[in-house]
C-alpha cells in the first residue's frame, strides 16, 4: 500500500492568496447537487470533442490517392474548423504512426483561442513530478487549455517497442500512482513523499500550479474492470465506444456505483467516442461510409483483428460486428472496425438520423462526445452547421454560450 507523507512549508503572501482565490473557487465550484437524488440533479452541460489526424487523413482506406499525409498545415485546417464548428476539445492520438502529442498540442493551443488539447499522458513514460509540472505549465501558459487521456496502452508490441516494460496489468497500478501523484502535487501545501510500489519521491513539490482548479479535467476510455475501476477513482469522464445505448446505460451505473466506494459518485461523468459519417442526405451519407472502407485489403483487415486484440474494448466492439453485422442500430455502423483499430462504430446518415443516434447515448447518461470523421476538417463543418443546432434545440440549457 502507498503511503503519502505530507509536510507543511512556509508559503509567501503570493502563495497564501493564491491559495485563497482557489479555495474560493472550488467552493463556487461545489453548488452542488451533492446529495440530492437521482431525479433531482440538473443534468451536465454537454460538450464535444473533436480529433486531430496527426498520422494524416483519408477518404477511403486501401486507396492511395485518397490518402492526406500529415502535415502541419493538415494540423491546423482540423483546428480551426474544429474551433469554428463549436468543439471544447480536441483529441490527440499516440502510437508509433502519430506525431509526438505534446508537441502537436502546443501547435494546436498556439493557433487556436478556446479549444483544448486533449492529451495523452501514459504509465511509465514520463516521470509523474515531470508531467505535473508540464501540465500546470501548459496550463498557464494556454490560459487553461488542457485536458488529461489516460491510457495504459492498447498495443502491447508497440509499448513494447517504446521501451516500457510493465504488462498492462501493471500500467493500470502505475497509473493509479501516478495520478494519485500527480493530484497530490497540484493540491497539497506543502512538498510531497510518496512511497508506493513504482514510484518513490522525497520532498517534492512544482511550480506553477495549474490554472484550471483543483486541476484539469482526466478522461479515461477503456472496456476493461481495471480500466473502469481507475475511472471511477479519478476520472471526470469516462468515454466508452460504440455500443447499444441501453448497454451504455448499465455500464454507467455500475462505474458510479464503483466510485461510490471513492465518494465520487457525483463527480465522474461519462461520454462517447464515436465516428460520424454526415451527409445532408442519407443515400450520400451511406455512400461516403461504403467508400472509406471498399479499398481496403484482407491484410489491412487481418491486421485490425490481430494486432488490438487484447484491448477489452476492442475486443467488444469486434465483438458487437460479429453479432450484429454492419448495424448495432439503424444509423450505428460497425463498419469501420474491418479496417481502423479503437474508435471503428459510427454514426451514418442526414443530420436529423445523426441527431437521434446521438440523442439515444444522451438520454442514456451521456454528456460527453468525443467525435472524428474523415475527412477531419470538413467532417468537423458539417457537424457544427448541420447536426449541432438540432442537438441544442433538443437540450436547451445544456450548451455552452
Amino acid at each position: 500500500m502507498p503511503t503519502v507523507t505530507l509536510v507543511t512549508e512556509q508559503w509567501t503572501a503570493v502563495d497564501l492568496a493564491a491559495a485563497a482565490r482557489r479555495d474560493t473557487l472550488r467552493r463556487k465550484q461545489k453548488k452542488t447537487q451533492r446529495g440530492k437524488p437521482m431525479h433531482q440533479r440538473e443534468p451536465r452541460p454537454l460538450e464535444f470533442g473533436w480529433y486531430l489526424p496527426t498520422h494524416g487523413d483519408t477518404t477511403a482506406y486501401g486507396l492511395a490517392e485518397a490518402q492526406v499525409p500529415g502535415s502541419p498545415e493538415l494540423c491546423e485546417r482540423v483546428v480551426q474548423a474544429a474551433e469554428e464548428a463549436g468543439f471544447e476539445y480536441l483529441l490527440i492520438p499516440v502510437g508509433s504512426v502519430c506525431w509526438e502529442a505534446w508537441i502537436a498540442g502546443a501547435f494546436m493551443a498556439a493557433r487556436s483561442k478556446s479549444i483544448k488539447p486533449l492529451i495523452a499522458a501514459r504509465p511509465g513514460y514520463i516521470n509523474p513530478v515531470l508531467l505535473a509540472k508540464m501540465i500546470s505549465t501548459f496550463d498557464q501558459m494556454s490560459g487553461g487549455r488542457i485536458c488529461i487521456n489516460l491510457i495504459a496502452g492498447q498495443n502491447e508490441s508497440e509499448v513494447e517497442a517504446e521501451g516500457v516494460r510493465h504488462a498492462k496489468e501493471q500500467r493500470y497500478a502505475l497509473m493509479d500512482e501516478e495520478v494519485s501523484i500527480l493530484k497530490a502535487l497540484w493540491t497539497t501545501r506543502g512538498p510531497v513523499t510518496y512511497h508506493g510500489q513504482f514510484h518513490s519521491i522525497a520532498g517534492a513539490h512544482i511550480r506553477p500550479r495549474p490554472l484550471q482548479q483543483p486541476f484539469p479535467k482526466f478522461y479515461l476510455g477503456g472496456g476493461s474492470r481495471q480500466a473502469w475501476e481507475l475511472s471511477a477513482k479519478h476520472s471526470d469522464v469516462h468515454l466508452f465506444w460504440g455500443d447499444l445505448p441501453e448497454r451504455i446505460a448499465a455500464n454507467i451505473a455500475e462505474i458510479r456505483q464503483m466510485a461510490r466506494a471513492h465518494d465520487r459518485m457525483d463527480a465522474i461523468g461519462f461520454g462517447m467516442r464515436l465516428q460520424v459519417i454526415c451527409r445532408e442526405n442519407e443515400h450520400d451519407a451511406w455512400e461516403a461510409a461504403d467508400a472509406l472502407v471498399r479499398n481496403a485489403t484482407e491484410r489491412q483487415k487481418q491486421e485490425m483483428k490481430i494486432l488490438y486484440n487484447n484491448s477489452a474494448a476492442n475486443q467488444r466492439v469486434q465483438q458487437l460486428a460479429r453479432e450484429h453485422g454492419d448495424l448495432l442500430l439503424p444509423h450505428l455502423w460497425t463498419g469501420i472496425t474491418k479496417v481502423r483499430p479503437g474508435a471503428g462504430i459510427a454514426v451514418v446518415g442526414n443530420p436529423e438520423q445523426c441527431a437521434d443516434t446521438l440523442q439515444q447515448f444522451i438520454d442514456a447518461g451521456c454528456h460527453s462526445f468525443c467525435l472524428s470523421g474523415y475527412l477531419h476538417d470538413e467532417e468537423a463543418e458539417r457537424f457544427g452547421r448541420l447536426i449541432r443546432p438540432i442537438l441544442a434545440e433538443r437540450n436547451r440549457g445544456r450548451f455552452a454560450a
